[in-house]
């Protein structure tokens, strides 16, 4: 990308007004989480999704919600990732911390919505994010005695949001513009999330995701109360965007302590060529003035004769 170019994405990201933006990421974490609520809860107790029907669709909505809002907000729709745009410069501070308020508020009103839209009954609950009792295996594994722990529910949600950060900071430009690379790569990441922490805590990946359903779930006759292990969905997620930016900084000065470096070598260079050049351009003027003087002595020698 030229300076140009890069020059005039600047000023339309900065043309869009902050509501605009700030309205995108509500109404695009809305959509996200319904239908991922709709998925978990109608489709596994309904249809019998699976863990592999989970993943891919939860990349799927990732990655449509991404190609609709990208060019408005930048398609975050992840406070962890809102926070990580923050830490390495790509969203202003005030405009993240606002991203951050419209997604958490996107997750609840798609928590109320299935709330109360959706029929359950004994056999149809929504389907949450939670470890150990409330994790989507329990009822499988606590036939052999055997639950997830919670070190294991940090561990997976820890490395699943490194993959969805990480994926976030290096697809988008330094102003955080998207494009549609950007969402494929965005529906992918989400995808093997959901594909690595799904058994163990329900594939949270998104701290507005797990806050939305948890607080409608609340008091519902659950296990656990869900609001409970919330913290571990928020802890989680954002420890990995810390950990990511720290990375993507400290790359950032390696490299760029290596170009000054080979920018200074390269001045180096250039003395040493200039001073060479200026060494040989004595020597010919000193080889000049001693053919001059001696043609200077030849001819006063003729003039004697």
């Amino acid at each position: 990308m030229t300076a140009v170019e890069a020059t005039s994405v600047t000023e339309e990201e900065q043309s869009k007004p902050l509501a605009l933006r700030v309205g995108a990421e509500l109404v695009g974490s809305f959509i996200i989480c319904f239908a991922i609520y709709s998925i978990c809860t109608l489709g596994s107790a309904i249809y019998g999704v699976n863990m592999a029907f989970i993943a891919l669709l939860t990349g799927l909505v990732y990655a449509a919600a991404t190609l609709i809002f990208g060019t408005i907000s930048g398609a975050q729709f992840n406070p962890a990732v809102s926070v990580a745009a923050m830490l390495s410069g790509k969203t202003h501070v005030l405009d993240g911390v606002l991203y951050i308020i419209a997604q958490v508020l996107g997750g609840i009103g798609a928590g109320a919505a299935i709330r109360f839209l959706l029929p359950t009954s004994e056999q149809v609950t929504l389907v949450i994010n939670g470890f150990d009792k409330n994790s989507v295996s329990y009822a499988t594994l606590g036939n052999y005695g055997v639950s997830f722990s919670i070190t294991l529910a940090i561990a997976v949600e820890l490395v699943a949001g490194i993959i969805i950060v990480a994926t976030a900071l290096n697809t988008t430009s330094e102003s955080g513009k998207t494009n549609t690379s950007h969402a494929i790569a965005m529906g992918l990441a989400y995808g093997v999330g959901a594909a690595i922490s799904y058994p163990v805590t329900g594939a949270a990946l998104n701290p507005a995701r797990a806050t939305g359903i948890a607080i409608f779930a609340q008091n519902q006759g659950l296990s656990q109360e869900p609001l409970q292990q919330l913290w571990v969905f928020w802890i989680c997620p954002i420890l990995a965007a810390a950990i990511v930016s720290l990375v993507a900084i400290v790359a950032s000065m390696i490299g760029t302590k290596k170009n000054v470096s080979e920018a200074e070598q390269d001045s180096e260079t250039l003395e040493t060529i200039a001073d060479d050049a200026s060494d040989d351009a004595d020597g010919h003027e000193g080889e000049q003035d001693e053919q001059s003087d001696a043609q200077t002595d030849a001819d006063e020698s003729v003039e004697a004769n």
